[in-house]
């Protein structure tokens, strides 16, 4: 691989472990003062999560700055128009395949359906708004150069699309620490491969990831008035059933 990759790589690898001194750090700081402790370290983790993955977009675009019209795989990039369509059928696909995904696990396997991942995140969403642009674009983004650009790049060019992307979306998966989903994250993974593969642009799977991961947490965010609504709906057929 290339140096820069490599670099990449080790970007990705320190922001993800940096929390265990940069939380203790805004702590100490005064990060949360007014607040109980439990409630201190969720905000705190959100605004290093925030600093932190922002900082690492940062270095990550400079490292690939002389990269970014490189293609890692082979053959020609697909035109703009069909990309597009790829694009957009590609946020489908992404969020079919969780859904079965998420079916299968808790049908067959007997594992809770929501992510504990996912409950994390909405927690720390709630005293810290501007995670958002973390768990919707940056992450996204970051997750597509490292996963697909270059782990799945380096493999696909000396092994088949299967492998490449079964050993690039088990990696994929288990970095998001729970690995009981592996199945879940491991599907998305096998999806957003294939859109790079289709099409030959990293854009393609940029924009599925992207907003299959806003989708979900405007769905999470949403969660109890959507419940609601679904507890009106079912009132007013019974109502109208009943009549």
């Amino acid at each position: 691989m290339k140096k820069e990759y490599w670099l990449i790589i080790l970007t990705y690898i320190v922001m993800q472990f940096s929390g265990i001194l940069g939380i203790p750090l805004l702590l100490k700081l005064g990060v949360g003062e007014d607040q109980s402790l439990r409630m201190a370290q969720i905000t705190a983790s959100g605004y290093w999560t925030v600093f932190s993955f922002a900082a690492a977009f940062v270095i990550v675009l400079l490292l690939l700055r002389s990269h970014f019209k490189s293609n890692d795989l082979r053959g020609d990039a697909a035109p703009a128009g069909p990309s597009v369509l790829w694009a957009v059928g590609g946020v489908f696909m992404a969020l079919s395949v969780q859904v079965i995904a998420a079916n299968i696990e808790i049908q067959v396997f007997g594992i809770e359906g929501e992510s504990e991942n996912t409950k994390v995140i909405m927690e720390v969403l709630k005293v810290t708004p501007l995670l958002i642009v973390v768990t919707s674009i940056i992450g996204p983004i970051l997750e597509e150069i490292i996963f697909r650009k270059i782990l799945f790049g380096a493999l696909y060019q000396r092994i088949n699309f299967f492998f490449s992307a079964l050993i690039s979306s088990i990696v994929f998966a288990l970095v998001h620490g729970e690995p009981q989903h592996l199945l879940l994250y491991g599907s998305m993974g096998f999806v957003f491969a294939f859109l790079y593969v289709k099409t030959k642009r990293l854009l393609v799977p940029i924009f599925a990831h992207v907003a299959m991961n806003t989708f979900v947490v405007i769905l999470q965010s949403n969660r109890e008035q959507l419940e609601e609504m679904l507890k009106q709906a079912e009132q007013m057929q019974f109502i109208f059933g009943g009549m």
